[in-house]
């Protein structure tokens, strides 16, 4: 049994792969901002829950120590889930503002909850790291005709997806003692873009909760989604 903390998982992706990983056995901390809707999914789950808001130094690390007391010290697992999409405005009108917005989540997010969690995850015989990133983040995909991704135009999500696959390349090659892997759900069905994504939700939790799985002996410094690798 491991223990892993999901970061955004009070709904969509992030509280499906809590479902999954649950109902592997697993020690499942479900990490949210707000504290009603994290509580409810927790419970709902059999999880456990901690509030943490990823563009909150100070939140950040009050969630690791409310962890390491509960856990002892240590944990297993870091999924960085939390993200934004954006505004949806005309390429031309995105601001630097717009920009800062989901940056503020989708990459300083993740640099800073991995910042505070790194003492644990070293802790542990072996520490994960998944970044769920997305195939919008790949130049590789959405520069090849007849991908879906290519028709996307959303420069202040598409390119804080591409920061985070550099981030974790970087970060697996500095931590050698973890594994450190970022993966593509998909085209999910959630809240996040209205439902539209043709995957269900359990398809694309599936990656997350895979590469969240795969043990000191696993891969790391990947790219994949549950087809397998993407070009970055």
């Amino acid at each position: 049994m491991s223990t892993i903390l999901i970061t955004g998982a009070n709904k969509g992706l992030g509280r499906e792969s809590a479902r999954q990983l649950r109902d592997l056995g697993h020690d499942v901390w479900v990490a949210a901002r707000d504290e009603g809707r994290g509580r409810e999914a927790a419970d709902a789950l059999g999880a456990r829950f901690v509030q943490l808001d990823v563009t909150d130094d100070a939140g950040a690390a009050a969630a690791a120590e409310h962890v390491a007391a509960a856990t002892g010290g240590s944990l297993d697992v870091l999924v960085n889930n939390a993200g934004v999409s954006g505004t949806s405005a005309p390429t031309p009108d995105i601001t630097a503002a717009d920009v800062e917005e989901v940056f503020a989540v989708n990459v300083l997010g993740p640099v800073r909850v991995l910042h505070a969690f790194l003492p644990l995850l070293r802790r542990s015989p072996a520490g994960v790291v998944v970044n769920v990133s997305s195939g919008l983040g790949s130049h590789a995909v959405t520069s090849e005709p007849g991908r879906v991704e290519s028709s996307f135009q959303a420069p202040a999500y598409t390119s804080s997806k591409a920061a985070l696959n550099m981030l974790t390349s970087q970060w697996a090659a500095a931590l050698p003692e973890l594994r450190v892997n970022c993966v593509d759900p998909g085209y999910t069905a959630t809240e996040f873009n209205g439902h539209s994504g043709p995957q269900t939700v359990e398809e694309g939790a599936e990656v997350i909760v895979r590469m969240a799985t795969i043990g000191a002996d696993g891969p790391t410094g990947t790219y994949t989604d549950r087809h397998g690798p993407l070009g970055w």
